[in-house]
């Protein structure tokens, strides 16, 4: 089964949670992978399941 890049981001963001500068890394290279629509569904996502969430 074929993982989408979105999925894909939430699993490494999900992981790398506990350390906020690698998190602010990953989130930033995944806002430029991602289409518009994605970059929104994860942002949506990181505020219902992650308490960091990058400025």
């Amino acid at each position: 089964m074929k993982t989408s890049m979105l999925e894909y981001y939430k699993i490494v963001l999900r992981k790398v949670s506990f350390h906020p500068p690698l998190f602010r890394k990953e989130y930033r290279k995944a806002l430029f992978y991602l289409s518009e629509d994605e970059s929104l569904e994860l942002k949506l996502w990181l505020r219902g399941n992650l308490a960091y969430i990058p400025t």
